[in-house]
């Protein structure tokens, strides 16, 4: 399969999507996050597939787009599709916890450490809400894209 690629600006910085012959979107990187994808050879630089995505995402950062909807397909195992999935559920200006996260996907409190790694395993930032996801005790924790754009998101959804 093929996988196409573009870059998007954006408050954050460069914005790296990637997308397969299908068109569904299977990953959106920052510079410098942990785990995330760089351009490798033999992929296809091509805006084409990515229009839906750069209107809504530009929508997003002005304020005025609430839920995504683009085709979304991230490949994982069971457990990690699981999490992502509920993610998927946590309402824009919301957060949630680790725990709260572990409990919708019915796994036990053992499990919120596993939790927090296929959290932080996501390959589609922003557009799956990762970073809405915060510590139990209200604090703002690790998030793959850096702290300064988890609170950049948080304070953008909480804005009027």
């Amino acid at each position: 399969m093929s996988v196409y690629w573009t870059s998007v600006d954006s408050p954050l910085g460069p914005l790296l999507l990637t997308a397969g012959d299908d068109g569904a979107l299977t990953s959106l990187s920052v510079p410098g996050q942990k785990g995330g994808r760089a351009v490798q050879d033999g992929w296809r630089h091509d805006p084409g597939p990515f229009g839906a995505a750069q209107e809504q995402l530009a929508a997003y950062f002005a304020g005025e787009l609430k839920e995504f909807r683009l085709e979304l397909r991230a490949e994982g195992t069971a457990f990690r599709e699981r999490v992502w999935n509920a993610l998927d559920t946590v309402s824009y200006g919301a957060t949630t916890t680790y725990g709260e996260i572990a409990a919708r996907i019915g796994a036990s409190r053992m499990a919120v450490r596993a939790v927090g790694g296929a959290i932080g395993a996501n390959p589609l930032l922003i557009l799956r809400p990762c970073h809405r996801v915060i510590g139990a005790d209200g604090s703002l924790t690790g998030y793959a894209g850096g702290l300064e754009r988890k609170i950049r998101l948080l304070t953008l959804e909480k804005s009027p």
